[in-house]
């Protein structure tokens, strides 16, 4: 297993492309973390469009450098938008990222429907340990959106998904894993508080899309962006008390964050 951290050059090469290539990045998600997605994205240099108004989920995926789903967005927008947005970025090529949020909680319909989209090959599936779990057909769900598993338990079954369906999988927790089905990185790293503001883990999926951008090793680029995630976690944790300030301290710390520093 390797590991990577901010420090890492293929991190700040990472970095440094997408600042260099100042993407549209095109979003579908729910609307409590479309607020924070957004700002994570404009931290960084991109440039944010989020939703489904009349025909983007047709139109935009092509026009973006990249796209994320996140699946919670079904439950404030017309669902059917999500699978003509998956397969306008399948058919253009563009890079997309499908966040399976809450995946195996016990909605069969909603279940059904987040699997449909694997037929559109996301190049990333991140989420929690056991969303990946679920998806993967190892195990059941958690309660709700909130994983009921570590990410260290979900390694195997990370592996097992980005075999079947060609993606990228990243899990999130402690330490961040995310696999090609063959290596396994390892993220350590971050903040406690990521899992007390709303949104924080859904954003990621906005930020590894913006990665994905310049269309380099998907892989790396997965795993960069949970570095830089991490490093301002740390960052904004070591100089806030609260959950709040921690929040605002976080996408500070991003804009912040230089590919360049020593």
């Amino acid at each position: 297993m390797e590991h990577i951290s901010w420090n890492d050059q293929e991190v700040r090469k990472s970095f440094s492309a997408l600042k260099a290539a100042g993407p549209f990045v095109y979003g579908l998600t729910n609307y409590i973390a479309a607020n924070l997605s957004a700002n994570i994205l404009l931290a960084v240099g991109a440039g944010p469009a989020i939703g489904a108004a009349e025909d983007w989920p047709d139109v935009f995926p092509a026009a973006a450098g990249a796209m994320w789903i996140n699946t919670a967005a079904l439950m404030s927008s017309d669902a059917a938008s999500h699978g003509r947005a998956a397969r306008a970025a399948h058919t253009a090529g563009t890079p997309w990222v499908l966040d399976p949020v809450a995946v195996g909680a016990g909605a069969p319909v909603y279940d059904g429907a987040v699997r449909s989209l694997l037929a559109f090959r996301p190049t990333v599936i991140r989420g929690n340990a056991s969303e990946l779990i679920a998806l993967s057909g190892a195990g059941a769900g958690g309660k709700g959106v909130e994983t009921t598993a570590k990410s260290d338990d979900a390694v195997e079954a990370i592996r097992a998904l980005s075999r079947e369906t060609g993606a990228i999988v990243a899990v999130s927790g402690p330490t961040d894993y995310i696999t090609d089905g063959a290596r396994v990185i390892a993220v350590a790293g971050g903040d406690r508080r990521l899992t007390q503001v709303t949104g924080a883990g859904c954003s990621l999926g906005a930020l590894i899309a913006a990665f994905l951008a310049p269309r380099g090793d998907a892989l790396l680029a997965t795993a960069a962006a949970h570095a830089l995630y991490a490093e301002a976690a740390g960052r904004a944790g070591a100089r806030t008390r609260g959950t709040a300030s921690f929040a605002t301290a976080f996408v500070d710390e991003l804009s912040l964050l230089d590919p360049a520093e020593a």
